[in-house]
């Protein structure tokens, strides 16, 4: 039996306002649950609710077929674990409830996060995140790729 350690990835974690965040998180057993486009557009619509309710300033994000990669600066609204958790339920349980399910497992447990410093990382980061399905080999073209954004376009 695995045993997943997303409690483990929260120890000793700390939330700082203004802070800029690159958050990966996966799905469930890693099923490719974003292939789906309406799947797909719920985690956006997730993400741009967290914005839009000041918890997150959104910089760039890309959501693939099996995880999310995410590049905010957190409010002090919430703590990063919140907004985390927040993104998931709220998520999971449209998708849920488009497939007629409840309680159907979307995300693993955890997330990883990693702090940026300086204003070059985080441009390199938002590359990074935007060719992840080029990288992939999903598309040929970034622009071909439906679910992603970055403020800087």
């Amino acid at each position: 039996m695995a045993h997943h350690h997303g409690r483990d990835l929260r120890k000793g974690r700390t939330s700082t306002p203004e802070q800029i965040y690159l958050v990966t998180t996966v799905t469930h057993l890693r099923q490719p649950t974003f292939k789906n486009f309406i799947n797909a557009r719920f985690v956006i619509q997730s993400l741009k609710y967290t914005e839009q309710s000041h918890q997150v300033r959104s910089l760039s994000f890309v959501v693939m077929p099996d995880h999310l990669h995410w590049l905010f600066s957190l409010s002090d609204y919430r703590s990063l674990s919140q907004v985390i958790s927040n993104i998931k339920r709220r998520s999971a349980y449209r998708i849920n409830q488009y497939q007629n399910k409840t309680g159907t497992s979307i995300w693993q447990p955890g997330f990883h996060d990693y702090a940026l410093r300086d204003e070059e990382e985080i441009k390199d980061v938002a590359r990074y995140i935007v060719a992840n399905p080029l990288r992939a080999g999903i598309v040929d073209n970034i622009g071909n790729y439906p679910f992603w954004d970055a403020v800087w376009l």
